[in-house]
C-alpha cells in the first residue's frame, strides 16, 4: 500500500509534537513543514526535506494527502478551506476555527469533496479516559447524575506574560474556554455519551491591560517582565470561566477554567457520578483512575493493559507501570485518524470530527453570549 504523504503548518510548541508522532506512528511520511520564522531550521530540526516560510504555497507545491493545522486560531479556517478545496485532508488543532458559521462551511465542504477533517482533541486517548469511558457505556456508574471539574494553568498568571492567544479577530471571541474548555467540554460529553444542551457562563478578566513585549513571545514560556520594550494592549477575553451545564437525559455539571491558577501547570480534572459509583480522572495522575461507591471500599485503577476494558487497552502503547504521557496520546489519536484513511481494522474510531469542532464552537459561542446577558443559554 502507498504510504500517505503529511505536511504539517505552523511549527510552534504544539506542530513540533505533530511532527515527532507522526514519525512514531510511522502512518504518513512528513514532506515538509511550514512556518514564518526559520522554517529550514525547524523542518531539518524535525525530520522534514524541505521547509516553507508560507503554508498556502506549501500546500499548492506539495500537495500531501494530509494536512496538519498547528497555527494560531485566526489561520485555522483560511488553511482547512484551501487544503479541501484541494482534495486535502485535514487534521487541524482545536479550536477548529473562529466561528460556527465558518465551521458549517467546512462541513459542507468536506461533505461535498469526500474528504476528512478531524480535530487534535488528545485527552480522549489516555487509555484512562478510554476505562472511565467503556465503565460508564456499560453501566457501571449506575444512572448518570453530575458531572464535575476544572482546567486549570497559571502560564498567564502576570500582566508580564504575553501570547498570541490573547488577540481576537471576532467579537465575542473566548479564550480560556475556547484554549482549554474545549478539551474539558469534549471530555465530559465524550465520557458521558451525553451531548451539553444549555449553558450558564460567568467570565473574569483579572488583567484588562497586559505588557506586550515588542520583540515576540512564546507560549507557556517564561514571564516577560524583564523585557526591556513592550507596549501596553487592552485584553476583551476571560482569564478564567465558571460554567454550569444541562446535559441531555438530565445529566448537569459544573467546570472551572483559569489560566490564572498559580502552580496548577496544567491540571484537568474530571468527574462523572452516578446512582451506584463515580469516577474520577486527574491528569497531573493521568495514569490512575479513582472509583468511589458509597457501600464499598473506594478504588484506584492503575494503567496495565491486562486490567484495562478492550478501548483502553487498544491506545495502550506501555506495560503495566510504564506511564502513558503527553505525546503518547498524539501517537494514538494520529494512528486513529490515518487509519479511518486507510481502512484500517484496528482503528479506535474515536477521533473528534467536524462535527464535534462545530458542536464545540458553538458551545463556547453560547458561553460568552450566557457570560455578557447573565443567563442561561440554549445551544441550537
Amino acid at each position: 500500500m502507498k504510504k500517505l504523504k503529511a505536511c504539517i503548518a505552523g511549527m510552534g510548541f504544539v506542530g513540533a509534537v505533530h511532527a515527532e508522532a507522526l514519525h512514531r506512528t510511522g502512518a504518513a511520511e512528513l514532506i515538509a513543514v511550514a512556518d514564518p520564522a526559520g522554517a529550514a531550521q525547524k523542518a531539518e530540526k524535525c525530520g522534514a526535506p524541505r521547509g516553507y516560510d508560507d503554508a498556502l504555497e506549501m500546500i499548492e507545491r506539495e500537495r500531501p494527502d494530509v494536512l496538519h493545522i498547528c497555527t494560531p486560531n485566526r489561520s485555522h479556517y483560511e488553511l482547512a478551506r484551501f487544503a479541501l478545496e484541494k482534495g486535502i485532508h485535514v487534521l487541524c488543532e482545536k479550536p477548529l476555527c473562529s466561528s460556527s458559521d465558518q465551521a458549517r462551511r467546512l462541513c459542507e465542504l468536506a461533505e461535498e469533496r469526500g474528504l476528512r477533517c478531524g480535530l487534535n482533541l488528545s485527552f480522549r486517548y489516555n487509555p484512562q479516559i478510554m476505562q472511565m469511558r467503556s465503565l460508564i457505556s456499560q453501566g457501571k456508574l449506575g444512572r448518570l447524575f453530575s458531572v464535575h471539574g476544572s482546567y486549570l494553568q497559571d502560564w498567564l498568571l502576570y500582566d508580564t506574560d504575553y501570547s498570541w492567544r490573547l488577540e481576537t479577530d471576532f467579537p465575542g471571541e473566548t479564550r480560556a474556554v475556547a484554549d482549554i474548555g474545549s478539551h474539558w467540554m469534549d471530555l465530559c460529553q465524550f465520557v458521558s455519551g451525553q451531548k451539553i444542551t444549555a449553558v450558564m457562563a460567568e467570565f473574569s478578566t483579572f488583567h484588562r491591560q497586559r505588557k506586550k513585549p515588542l520583540h515576540g513571545s512564546e507560549t507557556f514560556c517564561a514571564a516577560n517582565g524583564a523585557a526591556r520594550e513592550w507596549q501596553e494592549v487592552p485584553v476583551g477575553t476571560e482569564d478564567c470561566a465558571l460554567l454550569m451545564f444541562r446535559f441531555e437525559s438530565g445529566l448537569v455539571g459544573s467546570c472551572m477554567l483559569s489560566q490564572a491558577f498559580a502552580g496548577r501547570k496544567n491540571q484537568l480534572l474530571l468527574s462523572v457520578a452516578g446512582s451506584e459509583s463515580s469516577l474520577c480522572w486527574d491528569s497531573d495522575c493521568g495514569n490512575r483512575l479513582w472509583w468511589g461507591r458509597r457501600d464499598g471500599y473506594n478504588q484506584e485503577i492503575e494503567k496495565a493493559p491486562e486490567l484495562l476494558e478492550e478501548p483502553a487497552r487498544r491506545v495502550t502503547g506501555y506495560p503495566g507501570g510504564h506511564a502513558e504521557g503527553f505525546a503518547d496520546t498524539f501517537k494514538q489519536g494520529f494512528l486513529d485518524f490515518y487509519g479511518s484513511l486507510t481502512k484500517d481494522a484496528n482503528a479506535a474510531g474515536c477521533y473528534a470530527g467536524l462535527e464535534d469542532g462545530l458542536r464545540l464552537l458553538q458551545l463556547c459561542e453560547s458561553a460568552a453570549l450566557s457570560a455578557r446577558e447573565h443567563r442561561w443559554v440554549e445551544l441550537p
